[in-house]
């Protein structure tokens, strides 16, 4: 069930990456940008690393090499704009999100 989760928010942020911004639904609340890419990482890293916790650095750096695909093809869009600052915002959020994972499995491992 978590892998499923984890490949369908890899779609689905792939597709909200490069679609127009006007055929998004407005958000509730309007956060930065690089916040935006933060939190979407850290959510694709937890999922990420809880479906393959044994392949931990594949799933990190599959992760950054999809943020930068995302940016090279918002760049190509004509309607996006793709930035190194949301790359960086990106491995921030996948940092964020291992931590966050690594927690979870101590306290796992803790409780077994």
């Amino acid at each position: 069930m978590i892998r499923a989760l984890f490949w369908l928010s890899v779609i689905g942020i792939g597709i909200a990456s490069l679609v127009p911004v006007a055929m998004l639904p407005p958000q509730p609340f309007n956060i930065w940008d690089k916040a935006q890419h933060t939190l979407a990482f850290a959510w694709l890293a937890v999922l990420g690393l809880l479906s393959y916790p044994k392949h931990a650095p594949r799933v990190a750096l599959g992760l950054l090499l999809f943020g930068g695909v995302i940016e090279l093809a918002q760049a190509a869009t004509g309607w996006r704009y793709g930035e190194w600052a949301d790359l960086a915002a990106d491995g921030v959020g996948i940092g964020l999100g291992a931590a966050v994972w690594l927690l979870l499995s101590r306290h796992r491992a803790i409780r077994a």
